[in-house]
């Protein structure tokens, strides 16, 4: 493979003092290109998933202000009320066989069981699969037999979402295995660029036709850009498997699958329907209008959300590994570094969002500019949150999935309170306090447990005291 030696081109094209002080970055630079340690991959594949979203969220932004100026705030609002329960349902359906995935393939991997890696992998897409498609007909079945249990208006589009759903679902699988290999292009491009850029054209294209410019409309575009990207993903990642994987006769062990999968199903689940029980609450409680403003500002958010969410996808199963060599130390060691890559990009783009978070909410429409003073509430839960880095991850990875479920519970219970204590109050605002107190609970909740049961200090002020060895 072509490698580019970063600090020899210094050498060579930077002035003599430049390249002096450049050296150690380009030292730097050049271990997390190309180095074959842990911290590197880690680093390398880090590095990816941030482009990848840093891109992403550009699109999705770009994606949801042309759709907002289409279809207008009333259209809008009920597109994205639809939009964000399909979502949070294509991650609840797949029932944690994702994390399985990522846990179960790099502990595979360290022990080279194929058999097992094989029967992983295709046992969580027939899991996915059933289940998403399970509940799409359980809710349209409900719906079309008591469609006065939501406004009209929301009826057709949830009938339309429910299309969108067994495929979200997959590719919340195929995201996963992916990421377990090391293939973070596969794992997130699908996803994060193309399905947008998809939404982006087909969108386009029917309103410069002269379909109805509604949330119908809106829906459609989705289905179709849900299809392209799935398609697009399955083709390359199980091509990408079959060169990568020796064939084995798969083998299935369903019952310790299951069981660890279950936890992890309460964890995911109540950690989606935590970080966006407030638009579901907003939508529920208050006018469609309401519901584009609040989502459009967790939209903006996004541009702060992907560092945690670069970090968390590129070191999950490094945390499995570590936790099965059992060195404690080296743990640590690498506890703090994803804290410290997760924390400071993640301040820095919250101080970014909290100077020029006004002029984004503008691109969308004048009066999504309401929307400026919740967006300052919700950057400083996330700042608060990115403080203990990915914790959750390193508590399913170590196995203490059962603890992480716990806190998510009492955690969006209290969600849940806030939201409807508040929102009936102070509107939309009421539900960006709600968030924030909810993040800064879990964030306690996460470092302590993490501390008492792993033994590891997940902050971003490192601990002083030493290690003390088999706690974890």
């Amino acid at each position: 493979m072509f490698k580019i030696n970063l600090e020899q081109t210094g050498e060579k094209f930077l002035p003599h003092k430049l390249n002096a002080h450049a050296q150690p970055l380009l030292r730097v630079a050049d271990n997390i290109l190309s180095g074959d340690d842990e911290n590197s991959a880690a680093q390398r594949i880090a590095l990816i998933t941030f482009i990848i979203r840093v891109l992403s969220a550009f699109i999705a932004l770009v994606s949801q202000i042309l759709l907002a100026r289409w279809l207008g705030t009333f259209e809008y609002g009920i597109y994205v009320a639809i939009w964000v329960a399909v979502i949070i349902l294509g991650t609840i359906t797949c029932i944690g066989f994702p994390s399985v995935v990522v846990r179960f393939i790099g502990e595979y991997k360290e022990r080279g069981q194929l058999d097992l890696m094989h029967g992983v992998i295709k046992a969580s897409m027939y899991v996915s699969l059933f289940c998403s498609t399970l509940v799409a007909a359980i809710g349209c079945g409900i719906i079309y037999t008591f469609p006065e249990i939501i406004t009209d208006y929301y009826v057709i589009p949830v009938f339309l979402a429910a299309i969108c759903l067994p495929m979200l679902a997959l590719e919340g699988v195929m995201d996963c295995i992916a990421r377990a290999f090391n293939w973070p292009k596969v794992a997130f491009l699908p996803t994060y660029i193309i399905r947008p850029v998809a939404i982006i054209v087909f969108a386009g294209a029917a309103f410069l036709y002269g379909f109805p410019i509604n949330a119908e409309t809106a829906m459609w575009t989705a289905i179709l850009a849900c299809f392209v990207s799935f398609v697009i993903q399955f083709t390359v990642l199980f091509t990408k498997l079959n060169k990568t994987i020796p064939s084995a006769k798969p083998t299935y062990k369903i019952k310790t699958w299951v069981l660890v999968a279950l936890p992890i199903f309460l964890v995911e689940g109540f950690y989606t329907l935590m970080t966006s029980v407030d638009i579901l609450f907003v939508s529920a409680m208050m006018r469609p209008e309401d519901a584009a403003v609040y989502f459009a500002t967790t939209k903006i958010l996004a541009l702060v959300h992907f560092v945690y969410f670069a970090v968390r996808a590129s070191v999950s199963h490094r945390y499995s590994a570590f936790h099965t060599n059992g060195n404690l130390e080296s743990f640590q060691d690498f506890v703090q570094k994803t804290v410290t890559w997760t924390f400071w990009p993640s301040l820095l783009m919250a101080a970014f969002m909290a100077i020029f978070g006004k002029y984004f909410l503008m691109l969308f429409g004048a009066e999504f500019t309401s929307g400026t003073f919740i967006l300052l509430i919700l950057l400083l839960g996330i700042v608060i949150r990115a403080s203990i880095g990915p914790a959750e991850a390193l508590l399913v990875m170590a196995g203490r999935q059962k603890m992480c479920a716990a806190i998510y519970a009492i955690t969006l219970t209290a969600n849940i309170i806030l939201n409807i204590s508040f929102i009936p109050i102070f509107g939309i605002l009421g539900a960006a306090i709600a968030t924030s107190i909810a993040l800064a609970f879990e964030t306690a909740a996460l470092h302590s447990a993490a501390k008492r049961t792993l033994g590891l200090h997940a902050f971003i002020i490192p601990r002083r005291a030493p290690i003390q060895e088999g706690i974890a």
